[in-house]
């Protein structure tokens, strides 16, 4: 089903940082901190400058099949990952939190936008082949951000306790979780296919690492996306060399610091803040960061090391043959941070390109506000002064008293003339009870509205429930609620309407209907 599209500019909408905007808008000052501007033309520079890297593409292939190994593979999958021993085969790359179920809808959108980005980038360059990139953020140990999922205004949340890798967690206790979950979703075969793909992957795997792995690619395995997770002591053994010099000689913190004034001198406040030593010491069920060095810390096994949100960047682009991040406002704002720190390594830095962003409505959302002759725009006001424009614009009389405000202004302006011709002092007298009167007349418009809005309460809850269907808890949709609502309505189509509807080279935010 081809979705209707609406389009709505970043700016209009009061959600994106300015960090953001002057990015994708191309402002000079920014221009520096990065390599390439995000479009398709630029893909050129990109591929002939990674072709001069060495990336181990046979160990990323051998640690892709043995990851692959525990899926129900298909012979395309192994063909895709194959053809990353090919020099002419290039990676496109985002990654996310293994977050339950999904998480919120952005992580969904994060991944269609690289599959269009690949597909995109082999219609212009034949030549080349492009494999989208699904980077598993394993070694974060932020459970909190991680554990729940909002649903129909419900937070559902897995409670466990857990200090070490979120990838490393054992699922068994979802069971839980996913019974809540057969409650809320109902039997329909859309429902019944949804809790079936949660408990095989939640509930037949021994991590979440291995539980994300599978439902990822249960969604979205025909579209060729390859699921990597950089968990892994032989991929850290690549990475080793950078990993000790970031210990011992404090070089990314420098480096980054450095970058981040800059940034701060054209009025660009910093997204992330590097550490002297940017890695975490990473055992079964802890992740300690790793404060001071010693001969103990340089003598830790490659896969004992996990680099933190500064390294975890290059170690990427260190191990793929990857030419663009994508990624969402804040994660291009922390990218911004890096660019002198990958030429000091003699990594390339990656195109950054923003992924796709959508509010998903429906028909009688459409329809409501036609009815109410709302704009998209409108529902992105402050939601006092939207239902004070709404009220009264719609009031049966004009509920300003604007025309008495100036009336009165003018005769105690007269008046304040008068009496400090009489005595000067008269004036502050004057002007206080000008006050007092203006307040009394505020005061009476506030009863006016209010009236009025008692007698719009049906609209004014209309307003309301749209303005948390597309802003829920002030919020963008796509920040806060799950995919599975809509998986509920169109099953596996929902993604496939998504991918048609989204463009990757389209900064705008979408209205899909």
């Amino acid at each position: 089903m081809t979705l209707k599209k609406q389009h709505i500019s970043f700016e209009e909408t009061k959600q994106f940082s300015k960090l953001f905007l002057d990015y994708i808008n191309g402002e000079s000052e920014l221009r520096k901190f990065y390599s390439y501007v995000p479009d398709i033309d630029s893909f050129k520079q990109a591929i002939e400058d990674k072709s001069k890297e060495n990336t181990n593409r046979q160990l990323l292939v051998d640690v892709l099949k043995e990851q692959y190994s525990k899926l129900p593979i298909n012979s395309q999958s192994i063909s895709d990952i194959n053809l990353l021993l090919d020099k002419n085969t290039f990676t496109v790359c985002t990654g996310h939190q293994l977050c339950l179920f999904t998480g919120p809808l952005y992580f969904i959108y994060k991944i269609i936008s690289t599959l269009n980005l690949a597909e995109a980038l082999k219609k212009k360059y034949p030549k080349n082949n492009f494999i989208p990139v699904y980077w598993m953020a394993s070694e974060d140990h932020d459970f909190e951000e991680i554990s729940s999922i909002n649903l129909f205004g419900k937070k559902v949340k897995w409670n466990f306790n857990s200090n070490g890798a979120v990838g490393r967690l054992n699922p068994s206790s979802l069971n839980i979780v996913i019974d809540e979950l057969k409650q809320i979703l109902g039997e329909s075969a859309n429902a019944n296919e949804l809790i079936q793909l949660f408990t095989d992957a939640y509930l037949k795997h021994v991590t979440i690492s291995d539980a994300t792995r599978y439902m990822v690619h249960q969604l979205f395995s025909k579209y060729g996306l390859v699921i990597l997770d950089a968990d892994d002591s032989r991929l850290k053994a690549e990475f080793l060399d950078i990993t000790k010099d970031d210990i011992s000689n404090n070089t990314n913190y420098k480096i980054v610091n450095s970058t981040i004034a800059e940034l701060e001198k054209i009025g660009h406040k910093s997204q992330v803040n590097p550490r002297e030593i940017n890695v975490f010491k990473l055992s079964e069920n802890n992740r300690v960061r790793i404060e001071t060095a010693s001969n103990e810390t340089l003598n830790y096994k490659a896969d004992e090391y996990s680099p933190n949100v500064v390294l975890r960047p290059l170690y990427q682009q260190k191990l793929l043959p990857n030419l663009a991040y994508v990624g969402g406002p804040g994660e291009i704002a922390y990218w911004l941070e890096y660019k002198t720190m990958f030429e000091h390594h003699k990594i390339n830095f990656p195109v950054l390109m923003p992924r796709n962003f959508a509010l998903l409505s429906d028909e009688k959302a459409e329809q409501q506000m036609q009815k109410l002759g709302l704009s998209k725009a409108d529902l992105f006001k402050d939601i006092d002064q939207l239902i004070k424009e709404f009220v009264s614009k719609n009031a049966t009389s004009d509920l300003s008293l604007k025309d008495q405000e100036e009336k009165l202004k003018a005769m105690f302006t007269d008046l304040a003339s008068k009496a400090s011709a009489v005595d000067p002092t008269l004036k502050a007298s004057v002007e206080a009870e000008y006050q007092k009167v203006l307040a009394s007349l505020k005061n009476i418009e506030s009863k006016l509205i209010k009236s009025e809005k008692q007698k719009q309460e049906t609209n004014i809850n209309q307003i309301k429930k749209l303005k948390d269907k597309f802003l829920p808890e002030g919020v963008l949709q796509e920040r806060h609620d799950n995919f599975s609502p809509y998986f509920l309505k169109s099953g596996k189509n929902f993604i496939g309407d998504l991918k048609e509807a989204f463009d990757p080279f389209e900064f705008k935010l979408l209205i899909l209907e």
